[in-house]
């Protein structure tokens, strides 16, 4: 059983850092960004920022609700 969990949590980690690599980069934003959800109490904290900041992609046109 731990060896399952050895095995499985690297996977997850590794699948969670590819999404955040992908909606970051889709926002316009580098995607070392990424690194930071390895980072306890940090990450919550970006997460929120990224949300509610300005993102370079959306066009300007577009009113954007902040």
């Amino acid at each position: 059983m731990t060896l399952l969990f050895y095995i499985l949590l690297p996977v997850y980690v590794g699948f969670c850092l590819w999404l955040g690599f992908r909606i970051i980069r889709k926002a316009g934003f580098d995607g070392w960004w990424t690194l930071v959800l390895l980072l306890p109490v940090v990450n919550i904290v970006m997460i929120w920022v990224f949300a509610f900041m300005r993102w370079p992609t959306l066009r300007e046109d577009v009113k954007q609700d902040l």
